[in-house]
C-alpha cells in the first residue's frame, strides 16, 4: 500500500490545465475531503470525473491485477488516481522557458540559423552570435543553433564579418505553463492530453566546469 500512495498523480486546476505533481496519497486525501475530483478516460475516449464515492464505487466494479494501482483498507479498495482536477483553484503557475540547449533546440526547431538547413540534434552546435571573447553573453539573444560546416565557417567573427546573416534574429521565447517532470519519473499514458514536458533543467551558464 505505501508504494501505491506513493505514486505520482497529475493535478490540473478548476480550468483543466496541468498545474502540479502530487502523491496518491495527498490525491486520495484532496478526493476525501471534496477539494478535488478524479479524471479518467471512458470506454468512447472522453474524460469523465468522478468524486469520491463515485469512484470508490468504480473502483469495486473494476479489477487490477497489480497491487500498486490500488489502495485497500478493512473496509474500502479504491484504485490509484492518475489525474485529479482541483475544483477551487484556477490559477495557472506561469514559468519563464528555461535557458536550456533543449529549449533552444525547440526554439530554433533544429534549424542552422546560417544556412537554414533542418539537421539532428546531434549534428548542431549552438553559436555565440558575438563571440564570447568579443564580451558575446550566453543569453537566448545571443546563442543559436549552428550546422558544423557554417559553425567552422563562422569561426570566431561575427556573422557580417564571416559574410553570414542569420535567419532570424534570435528572441527570449514567451512565457508559458508548463509542468515538469525529472527524468526518474515516469509518465502515464493519461497525462499526454494535459502534459507539456520540459525534460531538460539544466541552465545554461550554470554547469560545473
Amino acid at each position: 500500500m505505501s508504494v501505491a500512495l506513493g505514486q505520482q498523480v497529475l493535478v490540473l486546476n478548476r480550468l483543466w490545465q496541468a498545474v502540479n505533481l502530487c502523491s496518491a496519497r495527498r490525491a486520495l486525501t484532496l478526493l476525501f475531503e471534496g477539494h478535488a475530483q478524479v479524471v479518467a478516460n471512458t470506454d468512447s475516449g472522453d474524460f469523465k470525473t468522478y468524486d469520491f464515492h463515485q469512484w470508490r464505487d468504480v473502483s469495486n466494479r473494476t479489477s487490477s491485477d497489480s497491487s500498486e494501482d490500488v489502495v485497500r483498507t478493512v473496509a474500502l479498495r479504491i484504485r490509484v488516481p492518475r489525474v485529479i482536477l482541483l475544483l477551487f483553484f484556477d490559477r495557472l503557475p506561469r514559468k519563464e522557458v528555461k535557458f536550456t540547449r533543449h529549449n533552444i533546440f525547440e526554439r530554433d526547431r533544429n534549424t542552422c540559423q546560417y544556412c537554414g538547413k533542418v539537421f539532428e540534434r546531434r549534428d548542431l552546435n549552438l553559436d555565440h552570435v558575438v563571440p564570447r571573447d568579443r564580451g558575446g553573453p550566453t543569453t537566448w539573444e545571443n546563442i543559436v543553433c549552428s550546422c558544423i560546416p557554417c559553425n567552422t565557417r563562422k569561426a570566431n567573427k561575427s556573422p557580417v564579418e564571416a559574410g553570414m546573416r542569420l535567419v532570424r534574429k534570435p528572441k527570449r521565447p514567451k512565457w508559458r505553463p508548463f509542468v515538469q517532470v525529472g527524468f526518474g519519473a515516469p509518465m502515464h499514458d493519461s497525462w499526454k492530453h494535459f502534459l507539456d514536458i520540459a525534460y531538460w533543467n539544466v541552465e545554461l551558464g550554470q554547469e560545473p566546469g
